[in-house]
C-alpha cells in the first residue's frame, strides 16, 4: 500500500494537507481498509476548538466504530457536509472528496511535527509485523 507525499500523518491514521495554515484532515487509506464500508461520520461544528492528539468525532463502519483524533491544534472552519449524505466517500476517495474537517492551526509550525509518508508507511509496515 501506498500513500500520498503531499500530506502528513498521524500515528491513528489520520492524515493532513496544509495551505496557508490551514490543514484539511481526513483518514487514511490503511485505516478505511481496517474499517470496511463507512456508514455514518460524526464530525464538530465549525468554531469548535480543536487539541492535538484528542477526539474530534466519530466514524462508524460495518466491522467497528472508531474515534476521529486531531492531529494538530487549531479551530474547526469548515466540515465536509456531504459525508451526511455519501458516508462511504471516505471509503472511495480518503485523500481526495472524503476529507473530514480543515482547521486554521493554532501554530503553524506544528505542522512539521507530523509523519512524512514514509514514516507512516513503516508504522503500518510494524503493525502487521
Amino acid at each position: 500500500m501506498t500513500f500520498p507525499d503531499d500530506v502528513r500523518y498521524t500515528r491513528e491514521h489520520e492524515w493532513a494537507r496544509e495551505a496557508g495554515g490551514v490543514v484539511t484532515v481526513g483518514i487514511t487509506g490503511y485505516a478505511t481498509d481496517q474499517l470496511g464500508d463507512v456508514v455514518f461520520v460524526e464530525l464538530p461544528e465549525v468554531g469548535k476548538k480543536l487539541e492535538s492528539g484528542k477526539t474530534f468525532g466519530v466514524v462508524e463502519a460495518v466491522k467497528t466504530v472508531s474515534d476521529l483524533y486531531a492531529p494538530l491544534a487549531g479551530e474547526v472552519v469548515e466540515v465536509n457536509a456531504a459525508l451526511g449524505d455519501d458516508p462511504a466517500i471516505v471509503n472511495r476517495e480518503p485523500y481526495g472528496a472524503g476529507w473530514m474537517v480543515k482547521i486554521k492551526l493554532a501554530d503553524p509550525a506544528s505542522f512539521s511535527t507530523l509523519m512524512s509518508s514514509a514514516d507512516y508507511a513503516k508504522l503500518v509496515d510494524e503493525q502487521h509485523a
